[in-house]
């Protein structure tokens, strides 16, 4: 195995100082150019960068003196074995809508395919100890959205994460799991299983910002949930107590821009109070797949889905077609030709956000004035 560029280098460098966490390293990066920049600057240069002290200084200037046959070669000979891929925010093969994030992860570890199709997805979270109830709905919503061409994110927990990305399997979708732990450290062990199975059936990947053996921390799952939510057009909670990691999750898509949604539950069950705190300040209601879709912007018209509690039924999920398109749509649409083009490219040429792009690529297949390519692409009809 070849050794990396220094530049890459030196950027797991910077990641792994001692006091710098994703905010900080943004501002270092855009105070002094690159990583490498960072590791060769003084002391007192680092301090003058905003939240910048001489504890993070210090493990700065310790940090650049990580070496690579000491310190790297071993995680990169396992990466190569186990088949993951390495990627650098505002680098091709970089989820494109993380890089609209505040303070997006500096680097991703990939097992896995992701694909331009899976763009087009939506999260879903909720507590580690639910309900029969909470798990069918999650079972329910997470399969017919996987159905319907939906991508499911979650974060391989126990719990409602699992049922997600186990409903989106076996629905034969495409489902992204991102880990609070190391990507060559699964956690929790259980659904290693799950992890093993998306990769093995190409039906998604497996995404972690952490040094690939890194342990599971209780710090590293907040920071966690701001990718799963990223990563995304929206979140669906499923059952979460006021406090809770899925109202982390809800809080970060806020601040992201993103869409939120909340399954409704018993106002006997503790469970429920923090979805039903979310439909008090404006999330939207999560009753059905449908639901879902018409708030997001329709996939297409007369899309078969499963949509049931228990035992699957079928339904068509019918949109007007004469509905006139709004100035996002219209821009987009323009931007569309005969040739298959992908929504990256669309961001490239205009001003909208990622998310808003495929918004309106979806509710323009949707009114049959664009069709979407297996490529991931959008070419006009």
């Amino acid at each position: 195995m070849s050794r990396p560029d220094e530049s890459i280098l030196d950027e797991l460098r910077l990641q792994r100082a001692d006091g710098v966490g994703p905010k900080s390293r943004q501002e270092l990066i855009e105070y002094f150019g690159t990583a490498s920049d960072v590791l060769r600057a003084s002391e007192s240069e680092l301090t003058r960068v905003s939240g910048v002290g001489p504890k993070t200084a210090f493990g700065i200037r310790q940090a650049s003196e990580l070496t690579y046959e000491e310190d790297f070669a071993k995680e990169f000979q396992a990466c190569e074995e186990s088949g993951v891929a390495l990627h650098f925010a505002g680098n091709e093969g970089y989820p494109s809508l993380l890089n609209e994030l505040p303070s997006p992860p500096g680097s991703l570890y990939i097992r896995g395919e992701y694909l331009p199709r899976d763009q087009i997805s939506l999260a879903v979270v909720g507590t580690r100890h639910p309900t029969t109830y909470g798990r069918r709905a999650a079972e329910m919503l997470a399969g017919g959205l996987a159905r319907a061409g939906m991508t499911i994110v979650s974060g391989l927990a126990y719990g409602i994460d699992e049922a997600a990305h186990r409903a989106a399997l076996n629905a034969g979708g495409r489902t992204i799991a991102v880990l609070g732990s190391g990507i060559l450290n699964i956690y929790p062990e259980t659904n290693r299983g799950i992890a093993e199975e998306i990769v093995a059936r190409n039906a998604g990947a497996i995404f972690s910002e952490y040094p690939p053996f890194a342990a599971p921390h209780p710090g590293a799952f907040p920071q966690r949930n701001r990718i799963v939510s990223g990563l995304t057009l929206g979140t669906i909670v499923v059952e979460a107590a006021q406090r809770s990691g899925a109202l982390i999750t809800a809080r970060l898509a806020m601040e992201q821009n993103r869409e939120v949604f909340a399954v409704p539950g018993p106002i006997t069950n503790r469970s429920s109070q923090g979805c039903h705190a979310l439909l008090r300040d404006g999330a939207h209601l999560a009753g059905s797949v449908e639901d879902i879709l018409e708030a997001l912007g329709p996939l297409a018209e007369g899309v078969e889905m499963a949509a049931a509690a228990e035992g699957e039924t079928t339904q068509k999920v019918r949109h007007p077609a004469e509905l006139a398109l709004n100035d996002i749509e219209k821009g987009v649409l323009a931007l569309v030709t005969k040739t298959p083009v992908l929504p990256d490219t669309i961001v490239q040429n205009c001003e909208l956000m990622s998310h808003q792009v495929i918004a309106a690529l979806m509710a323009l297949e949707a009114k049959r004035l664009v069709r979407k390519c297996e490529n991931g692409g959008f070419q006009r009809v």
